[in-house]
């Protein structure tokens, strides 16, 4: 049986090719779920078992069985029985649907055999059921026999696929690192991207007919969004793009933005002390390092293998590689017995060694806090304003971040000095960014500025910030000396 798809052009490669996984990501109203239904119909109609499934399922109202009886419905196709909790066709194709984060060791036997899986909302897969998910999908051995009985080539079998529909979440979602990042600069480019093994297209309300869009109703929704969210509110919900930062996070995205190269947009040098920080971590987390030369923060790098001691080695090797002048780590926790070691690597060399201790006493605690902004109805001591040090010097990288951003975008004056710029030739820009802004305050009952600790954002599925420390450590460097700078905002 046939049914007849009107979808959009960018998307008819992902039926007409062969690939082991097909994503489409984009943001709302680009009719992905729609296409994907109608896909999924098709085949059902061909005698094909297809599992529709999210991460967490609690019943069948979460899922996209009424997607797809309406889809059906529309189409008026032909010999579909929809039932309350699955859908067949008379041809002997049928779905069934599931939660695949519930239990993770069954997928191996109830993904086995299925024509195709269906992820919905693949935005919030977890690792292990990326890794579980991906080898459970494959071709059973009873199929292979059938295949080879018949003489039909293995380049030739049909292998069952994998499809995912999508909004961005955070780049460090395991979905991101696993398949979206290596395919960001040619979806930025053109909207698609494949390898030997994944295809992905992009598409947003922009890319839809305009009639399309009209129809659907949500032009009022949207024009109301452009006016009333914040930009990264509607880049996300409208236009796909990652969702970086979270409630009471402390540095905005724009912020972030407007640092990336501000040296050169403004015209400033990175001159002055060369700071190495280096966040030993804690088990199972990246290790991280940064290199900040003046106010700009030149290089940014992580480590995931090995132990406390070999990243030691590492971020100590790399200190000593580009003469640092100062060399700081995380001595809370497990970086406090790395004091000898580190004093060994830097034996006989002129480098300051600084112990941060972020769960310490503030820094200068009776002096008055001198906000960017009237944050502040009257003046504070920093004792008044932070909980401990870790408050403090991030609270000082954020006034920092916003006094660049003023600078870059409203052509604010500021001292070099107390500027900051992310180099854009970092090997861990997108990761870097990602970190800063999802750095929560913490209320407390003091009415003190405090960040949410490494276990608390862990608990909330935050991963850790280690490069984000280790900027924020860079705050407790020497005194940052940019040079005299004339800096032209007409």
């Amino acid at each position: 049986m046939q049914i007849q798809i009107k979808c959009l052009d960018k998307f008819q490669p992902l039926i007409t090719k062969k690939k082991r996984v097909k994503i489409l990501v984009g943001g709302r109203a680009s009719t992905k779920s729609t296409f994907v239904a109608d896909y999924v119909a098709a085949c059902m109609a061909n005698g094909q078992l297809w599992c529709c499934g999210r991460e967490f399922q609690n019943s069948i109202d979460e899922s996209v069985h009424r997607l797809l009886a309406d889809e059906i419905e529309r189409l008026e196709a032909l010999g579909f029985t929809v039932n309350k909790t699955d859908i067949s066709h008379a041809s002997g194709g049928r779905n069934f649907y599931k939660g695949l984060g519930r239990n993770i060791l069954s997928l191996k036997g109830i993904l086995s055999g299925v024509d195709g899986l269906w992820i919905e909302e693949g935005e919030g897969l977890s690792a292990d059921t990326l890794r579980v998910m991906t080898g459970s999908v494959r071709t059973t051995a009873k199929e292979f026999d059938q295949a080879k009985k018949l003489g039909i080539p293995i380049s030739e079998m049909k292998t069952p696929e994998i499809w995912i529909t999508m909004n961005r979440g955070s780049r460090s979602d395991p979905i991101a690192k696993k398949y979206l990042e290596r395919a960001e600069p040619e979806l930025e480019r053109c909207g698609y991207y494949e390898d030997d093994g994944v295809m992905i297209v992009e598409a947003n309300y922009s890319d839809i007919p305009k009639s399309w869009f009209l129809a659907s109703g949500l032009e009022a929704e949207r024009a109301d969004d452009e006016i009333n969210m914040t930009r990264q509110q509607y880049d996300h919900k409208w236009l796909g793009k990652y969702l970086e930062t979270i409630e009471n996070a402390i540095i905005q995205p724009e912020w972030f933005d407007a640092c990336v190269d501000a040296h050169k947009k403004l015209g400033f040098e990175p001159l002055g002390a060369e700071i190495v920080i280096h966040d030993p971590a804690d088990s199972g987390d990246a290790k991280g390092l940064v290199h900040r030369h003046g106010s700009v923060i030149t290089g940014a790098k992580q480590k995931n293998d090995g132990d406390v001691n070999s990243a030691c080695d590492w971020s100590t090797g790399y200190a000593n590689q580009v003469r640092a002048d100062e060399y700081i780590w995380d001595a809370d926790g497990i970086g406090n017995p790395l004091k000898r070691q580190i004093g060994e690597a830097f034996r006989g060399k002129k480098v300051k060694l600084t112990a941060f201790n972020g769960s310490g006493a503030v820094d200068k605690p009776g002096d008055i806090y001198q906000p960017v902004s009237n944050e502040q109805s009257k003046p504070k001591t920093n004792r008044q304003t932070f909980k401990n040090r870790r408050a403090q010097r991030y609270w000082s990288l954020r006034d920092r971040i916003y006094r660049t951003f003023l600078a870059v975008t409203q052509k604010k004056y500021t001292d070099p000095a107390d500027m900051i710029s992310f180099s854009s030739d970092m090997e861990c820009l997108s990761q870097l960014r990602t970190e800063l802004c999802r750095i929560p305050l913490k209320d407390n009952g003091q009415g003190l500025i405090q960040i949410l600790s490494k276990p608390e954002m862990k608990r909330l599925g935050i991963p850790s910030p280690n490069l984000a420390d280790c900027v924020m450590m860079s705050e407790e460097g020497g005194k940052v000396e940019a040079g005299p700078v004339l800096i032209d905002f007409d």
